[in-house]
Formats: C-alpha cells, sequence, structure tokens
C-alpha cells in the first residue's frame, strides 16, 4: 500500500512539474512566469523528499525557490511595471522554439529509453552526511566546487547592479 501512496505522490509532483512548466514559458506575463516557476521549484523539493534527500529538499526551498525566485521577482520589478507583458513572439521565432523543444524531447526520450534502470542501482546510494558534503562545496581540490559559487555570487551581484541602474535611468 505505501508503495501505490508513493507512486500516486510521485506522479501528481510530476504532473504539476509539468503542468507548471509549460505554464512558465507559455505565458505573457513575467510576474506570473516567476510564481508559476516557484511551483516548479516546490515540485522538485517534493521530489527530493520524497528521495529521502533530505539535504537536497532543503537546499531546494532555500536557494532556488526562496533566494532565485525572490532575486528574479526582485529585478521584475526594478525593471518592469506590475502589469506588463512579455512581447508577442514573431512566427520565425516561435518556430525555432518549437523546433528546438521537440528536439529535446527527443533526446531526452531516447536517452529514458535506452538507459537500464536496476532496482539494485537505486539501492546502493544513500545520504551524504553534511560535513562530507560541506567538504565538497567548499573545497578547493578536484570535483569541489568553491570556484563555481564564488563565480556564481559574482554574476548575481552583477545581475543586480545592473538591474539597479537600468530602474535609475527610468
Amino acid at each position: 500500500m505505501e508503495q501505490i501512496a508513493n507512486q500516486v505522490i510521485f506522479y501528481l509532483l510530476a504532473a504539476v512539474i509539468v503542468i507548471f512548466s509549460v505554464l512558465t514559458v507559455t505565458t505573457r506575463r513575467i510576474l506570473r512566469a516567476a510564481t508559476y516557476l516557484l511551483f516548479v521549484l516546490f515540485a522538485t523539493a517534493g521530489l527530493y523528499f520524497q528521495l529521502d534527500y533530505h539535504f537536497l529538499g532543503a537546499v531546494q526551498i532555500a536557494i532556488y525557490a526562496g533566494g532565485i525566485v525572490v532575486l528574479f521577482v526582485f529585478s521584475i520589478l526594478l525593471t518592469s511595471g506590475l502589469g506588463e507583458k512579455a512581447e508577442k513572439l514573431t512566427s520565425k521565432k516561435n518556430f525555432w522554439g518549437i523546433l528546438a523543444s521537440v528536439v529535446g524531447a527527443v533526446v531526452c526520450g531516447y536517452a529514458l529509453i535506452t538507459q537500464v534502470f536496476t532496482p539494485s542501482s537505486f539501492q546502493s546510494f544513500s545520504e551524504l552526511d553534511m560535513k562530507t558534503v560541506g567538504h565538497a562545496l567548499m573545497g578547493m581540490e578536484k570535483y569541489q566546487y568553491i570556484l563555481p559559487f564564488e563565480v556564481i555570487s559574482v554574476l548575481l551581484l552583477a545581475c543586480i547592479i545592473g538591474g539597479i541602474m537600468i530602474a535609475r535611468k527610468r
């Protein structure tokens, strides 16, 4: 019975992710797109919690759903009006966007179909302790991530400064 409940929750979360992802890229209102993105990120965190990856679920909520979406909304409100709509796409841009989406879906479908999933491959993974994750994130050796964190922080700072400069020109 528990396995059926897990499958129902998984399919529900997957449906939420698919529906709100499509709404995110098809809406013409920028603030609504950010709100739909927030729902996608919450559902992704739900998948992490369902897989018993509590650290990744907490990071997903704190960093992405909390920080990045707030930064998006802050930037949107600084650079555009509340009721402002995105411009209507030309048919040429629409065609290339649909073509890229179809090609991406075919590549993802091919990768999923050709990959062999065995139950034993999923059982070998377990959640790492916080000390190991912390050393991997803040280390400077091979396969450690301090440099990407610093680069992303500089990029986000540049985005914030750019948004403020655009807002001040108005």
